[in-house]
C-alpha cells in the first residue's frame, strides 16, 4: 500500500511540501527568523543485536557484580534535574565526549530506532560510530555500542572499573551520588573516546536541557515526534515537553525536526532563531515520499536534503519507522554537510545497503511463527497508535491476542484505548520490574476499556504468553491468528528472554 501513488520527479514531494503549508500561520512568523536546509540543484551487522549473558562464569560473575553496584544508585526514574554532576564528572575524565562530533537525539517515540538507522548509515561511510540508547531490552550492554554492535562484556566491566575511582571522587563531592544513568552515560562518552570512535550517535534519557547526555554539542540536533509522556517531570503539553527537549539544540546546530504537533514545533523554531542553528523539516526539505508495504518490510522513496532515495527497503514495519527512515537520513546527509555546504545525493547503493540491514529489537519484531508473535515496546498512547496501525498493516491478523504489562507510572488507559480496536481478546500480565503495574490493577483499567468478556488476568509473564498463544491456536477458524506482547520494553525484553531470543 502506498501513501502516495508513484509519479515523476518532485511531484510526490510537492504535493507533501503543499499538504504540509496548511498549519498554523503564526508558524511561518517564526520560521521568517530561522535559516532552512534547502538543497541547490558497510553496514552493520545486526544478527546480533541483542547479546546473551557471558558464557564465561568468571565474565558472567564480574558484570553481575557491576550490575548489582550500579543497582545502588538512583535508577532512571529518580532525578535532580542539572547536569552538574555529570559535567563534573566529564571534567575529572579530560571531557571525553569533546573528543568526536556527536548527533543528538531527542523527541518522544523513536529515538532508538531512528539511532539505530543513523548508526547504520554512518557505518555505510567507512565512518567508525559509538552509539548511546536507552532503555534496554534484554542486556545492560546493548545501550552502548561501537560500529554497531553493543561492546563486549568484558570491555563494559574494564570501562565501568576504568571511571569507577572518578565516580566516586565526583560522589564524595556533589549533594547527591552519580545516577545509574549518569554513571552509564560517562561510560558511554569515555569508551568512545577510548575506542576511538569518528562519530557519536546519543539518545537523550528523558527530555533534554538537563538530561545527562546534554554536556555534549551536538553538530546535528535530532527530534523526533514529541507527544505526552513523563508529563510529571517534563509538563502536561507539547509545547511544555518542547521546550526541554529543545535543549539540545546548540549554537550554530543544524537540527532535524520530524512532524511536530503544532504549538511543540513553535517552541523548536524560537529556539533554532534564539541559537542561530540551521533547521530542517519533516515534510518541508526531506521526507517520505511513497511507501508501500513489502516481504519483510517496506518499500521506500525518501527525499533527503540533495534529493531522492529510490527503492530503500526497510526491514522494519509500519509507517512511523517510513517516518524516522526519513529522520536519520536528513540526519546523516545534514552530518555531511548536504544542503548547506554542497547540492548531491549521497551514494545511494551504500543507502541501500544500510537501511536493509537495520534492525530494532522489540519494535514490531517477529519472535515466533504458528501461531505468530509480534514484540513491541509501545509504552504510552502515540507509541501504541502507531503500533496498532503498523501490526494492521503489515500482518492483516484475522484475530489478535494482546498480551500487556505496563509500568505504574504511564498512560494506561490511554495506551489500553490505542489497543482496543485491534485486540479480540487482551491477556494482562506483569514484568519483574518494581515499576511494574499490579496486574489486577491492570485488569480492572483494561475491563473497563475491552469488557469483562475479553480480559484475562495472568500475573505472570510465562502463563499469559501461554494463555495468549492458547487463545490465538484455540479455533481453527482463526489460522490466521496472532499475538502481540506490548506496553513496557522491560515486558518486551522477558518476553523474548521466554521465548527464546537471546
Amino acid at each position: 500500500m502506498s501513501e502516495q501513488p508513484p509519479s515523476s520527479d518532485s511531484d510526490d514531494f510537492d504535493d507533501i511540501v503543499e499538504a504540509e503549508t496548511h498549519r498554523d500561520p503564526d508558524l511561518a512568523v517564526i520560521e521568517a527568523g530561522s535559516r532552512t536546509l534547502r538543497a541547490q540543484a558497510g553496514p552493520p551487522d545486526a544478527a546480533e543485536a541483542v547479546p546473551q549473558r557471558p558464557a564465561d562464569p568468571e565474565v558472567d560473575q564480574a558484570l553481575r557484580a557491576v550490575e548489582q553496584e550500579l543497582a545502588t544508585r538512583w535508577g532512571e526514574t529518580k532525578l535532580e534535574p542539572s547536569v552538574s554532576r555529570i559535567a563534573a564528572l566529564m571534567d575529572v575524565l579530560g571531557e571525553p565526549q569533546r573528543a568526536y562530533p556527536s548527533i543528538h537525539i531527542t523527541g518522544t517515540n523513536g529515538k532508538t530506532s531512528t539511532a539505530r538507522m543513523i548508526e547504520a548509515l554512518l557505518g555505510a561511510f567507512d565512518l567508525r560510530t559509538g552509539r548511546y540508547t536507552s532503555p534496554h531490552v534484554q542486556s545492560i550492554t546493548e545501550r552502548i555500542s561501537l560500529d554497531g554492535a553493543p561492546i563486549s562484556h568484558e570491555r563494559f566491566i574494564e570501562t565501568y572499573q576504568d571511571i569507577k575511582p572518578y565516580v566516586e571522587m565526583v560522589d564524595g563531592s556533589q549533594e547527591y551520588r552519580l545516577s545509574f544513568f549518569e554513571v552509564l552515560t560517562g561510560m558511554a562518552y569515555a569508551a568512545f573516546a577510548d575506542a576511538p570512535v569518528d562519530v557519536a550517535v546519543v539518545e537523550v534519557g528523558m527530555g533534554g536541557s538537563w538530561d545527562a547526555t546534554n554536556v555534549i554539542d551536538g553538530d546535528v540536533a535530532v527530534v523526533t515526534p514529541i507527544d505526552l509522556d513523563h508529563t510529571d517531570r517534563l509538563g502536561s503539553t507539547p509545547a511544555e515537553i518542547a521546550g526541554e527537549k529543545s535543549g539540545i539544540i546548540k549554537q550554530g546546530a543544524t537540527v532535524i525536526l520530524s512532524q511536530q504537533p503544532v504549538d511543540a514545533a513553535q517552541v523548536m523554531l524560537k529556539k533554532a532563531v534564539e541559537v542561530d542553528a540551521t533547521v530542517a523539516r519533516e515534510g518541508m526539505e526531506f521526507g517520505v515520499v511513497s511507501r508501500e508495504v513489502a516481504v519483510g518490510g517496506q518499500l521506500l522513496t525518501l527525499r533527503g536534503l540533495g534529493g531522492e532515495y529510490e527503492e530503500i527497503f526497510l526491514p522494519l514495519y509500519g509507517a512511523h519507522q517510513a517516518h524516522n527512515a526519513a529522520v536519520a537520513l536528513a540526519a546523516v546527509e545534514a552530518f555531511f554537510g548536504v544542503g548547506a555546504q554542497e547540492a548531491r545525493t549521497l551514494d545511494v547503493d551504500r543507502i541501500r545497503g544500510a537501511f536493509a540491514a537495520v534492525s530494532s529489537p522489540g519494535r514490531l519484531e517477529v519472535v515466533r511463527r504458528s501461531p505468530t508473535v509480534v514484540l513491541d515496546a509501545a509504552h504510552n498512547p502515540a507509541g501504541a497508535r502507531a503500533t496498532a496501525e503498523g501490526i494492521s498493516e503489515a500482518f492483516g491478523f484475522s484475530r489478535l491476542v494482546g498480551v500487556v504489562g505496563t509500568s505504574g507510572d504511564k498512560d494506561v488507559r490511554g495506551l489500553l484505548e490505542a489497543f482496543e480496536p485491534i485486540f479480540a481478546e487482551v491477556v494482562v500480565t506483569q514484568n519483574s520490574s518494581h515499576r511494574a503495574m499490579d496486574a489486577d490493577e491492570l485488569a480492572a483499567i483494561a475491563v473497563e476499556v475491552f469488557g469483562d468478556d475479553r480480559v484475562v488476568v495472568e500475573p505472570r509473564l510465562d502463563d499469559a504468553l501461554e494463555a495468549a498463544i492458547t487463545l490465538a491456536e484455540e479455533e481453527s477458524e482463526f489460522a490466521g491468528a496472532g499475538v502481540l506482547v506490548t506496553g513496557s520494553v522491560i515486558t518486551v525484553g522477558e518476553a523474548r528472554l521466554l521465548l527464546g531470543k537471546g
